[in-house]
């Protein structure tokens, strides 16, 4: 598995990370599998947040074996400093380690997150308490707003950003572009989410993967495609989907990727025309 700089830290990431949602709700024998076919594939980043259901509990012992080995980044939703600190705490006695490599806040979406985040007492405080008690080590957010994204930039020298590198919400809402722009400029480490995304789905009761709010990509060749693409970007690494079985396909897919040609962007181009993105922009 390829690996890239995660910023300018020197730290070598795989191109592809190991998604917690992966062994969400599964037996602790899959998880076992699934954490070590991860391992003999090469990858040593793995992501994790507590709300993706029990899979900071499945994770825990199924990696513990191989902490010393990986990159583990986990993420807090808590917006104030006590609760993300209890969150912290929690994360990282179900995950069996000492330490975070990466601690991100998550889903940072509205203008109350940005400012209660922030602010004085906010759960930005607890990262760096906890990055100078050497409980992490690097500090960053995943983002679900371009314009909350840029602001956070702007408010505090994150080491990394997580946000949609997703070649329908790139190409139909814009989304995406501002904030890779904004982040390469600063220095800041590209982290993608969706990159084997398809689109948005008008009601997420019409899921047809239990682990996917949105419509997944099934077709190889169009995965390889989107993958290709959301790899070609200048990223360190993407978090593919939670459903085990195509987590497994893009693995596989990027144990050969090859940079995307023009003729293969303009043909997500043109699949992505009509379709709904994951994310919009705020402002046109």
């Amino acid at each position: 598995m390829q690996t890239r700089e995660f910023g300018n830290t020197g730290q070598q990431l795989s191109i592809i990370a190991f998604a917690g949602i992966v062994v969400k709700d599964e037996t602790a024998e899959n998880s076992s599998r699934y954490v070590s076919w991860a391992i003999d594939q090469g990858i040593n980043y793995f992501d994790v947040a507590p709300g993706y259901g029990n899979a900071q509990n499945m994770l825990g012992p199924a990696l513990e074996q191989y902490r010393n080995d990986i990159f583990l980044s986990c993420k807090t939703t808590e917006r104030e400093a006590p609760s993300a600190r209890a969150e912290l705490e929690e994360s990282l006695k179900l995950l069996r380690t000492d330490h975070f490599d990466l601690y991100q806040l998550h889903a940072m979406t509205t203008e109350e997150d940005l400012e209660v985040a922030t602010g004085p007492g906010g759960a930005l405080e607890t990262l760096v308490k906890a990055r100078d008690e050497g409980l992490v080590r690097h500090l960053g957010f995943s983002a679900h707003s371009s314009e909350v994204a840029i602001e956070l930039m702007n408010r505090f020298d994150f080491d990394s950003v997580l946000f949609p590198v997703h070649f329908t919400t790139w190409f139909e809402s814009g989304f995406g572009p501002k904030i890779m722009d904004e982040a390469e400029k600063r220095g800041v480490a590209r982290l993608a989410l969706k990159g084997a995304a398809h689109y948005a789905l008008e009601d997420e009761n019409q899921r047809t993967r239990e682990k996917c709010w949105y419509a997944p990509i099934e077709d190889q060749d169009l995965l390889k495609m989107a993958l290709n693409w959301t790899l070609s970007q200048p990223i360190t690494a993407a978090i593919p989907p939670g459903d085990p079985e195509l987590w497994q396909m893009a693995v596989k897919i990027a144990q050969d990727f090859t940079p995307i040609t023009s003729n293969e962007e303009e043909q997500l181009r043109e699949n992505a025309r009509g379709r709904k993105p994951l994310f919009e922009l705020s402002h046109a």
